[in-house]
């Protein structure tokens, strides 16, 4: 899996799942441009574990709910790294867990609308340039709870099914330019997003799955690497779950 001349940028990287991806990926010969919207600290510690290690690294900022900010940290990464061969479109809006009952208006759209521009921004600023090159990797993450709901998330399946189905369209419109594009859907990870759940909710997901843990951010790092990498060189559109058998498709 060596991605020894090519250039990733990780939205939403300065921890967790898009941290674990950057370092990865970077580990595997990438150049990584790590984004981050206000984690500037945790996002150059980041980039120190990389360069430390070897390997190439930039913290870029942006939020990428802003076509503006997007732009800059893609002129940014170009400029320092060259083209972006891989996204991978990790960073989301925050998710507000109560019965759809007690959402509100501005709750549901923030989550639905924040989801959606922070995939569509960075896809409109990296497609064309892809499309020129006739090459370059795509990858969205999602979430088991698109195809599987949970109590009190409503907003955040509603987020995740949109992003999916996005990702389902670019595969068929950008397959002929040689652009693949491919879903990573994580399972209950331990990450800060999640640190709010109770040990005994994650023990009951554990119990509840053949692998009998949760996962860890290596894990879902390790199935990006596999999407990104020439070994999946045929596989576009797919939706892969990394939830240690619990969503089976």
């Amino acid at each position: 899996m060596d991605l020894k001349g090519k250039v990733a940028l990780v939205t939403g990287a300065s921890r967790g799942i898009g941290a674990a991806t950057a370092r990865l990926l970077a580990a595997h010969g990438a150049a990584v441009a790590v984004n981050y919207f206000k984690s500037k600290e945790a996002a150059e510690k980041v980039v120190q574990s990389i360069t430390d290690s070897g390997g190439t690294a930039l913290a870029v900022p942006a939020d990428v709910r802003k076509a503006d900010e997007v732009r800059a940290m893609v002129e940014m990464t170009i400029s320092k790294l060259g083209a972006v061969d891989i996204l991978v479109l990790n960073a989301g809006a925050s998710v507000p867990w109560k019965p759809f009952v007690e959402l509100t208006t501005e709750e549901f759209e923030n989550k639905v609308h924040g989801e959606l521009q922070g995939f569509f921004h960075p896809l409109k600023v990296v497609i064309p340039d892809m499309l020129k090159r006739r090459s370059g990797c795509i990858v969205g993450i999602s979430s088991g709870l698109s195809r599987h709901p949970g109590f009190g998330f409503s907003a955040h399946t509603t987020a995740k099914s949109a992003v999916d189905g996005l990702m389902k369209s670019l595969a068929l419109e950008l397959g002929p330019s040689g652009i693949r594009v491919n879903t990573v859907s994580p399972g209950l990870t331990r990450t800060d997003a999640t640190a709010w759940l109770p040990e005994e909710r994650i023990a009951a997901t554990a119990q509840a799955t053949p692998l009998k843990r949760v996962g860890e951010p290596e894990d879902i790092a390790g199935a990006v690497l596999l999407m990104v990498s020439d070994k999946a060189r045929f596989i576009t559109g797919a939706y892969l779950p990394v939830s240690g058998g619990q969503l089976m498709l």
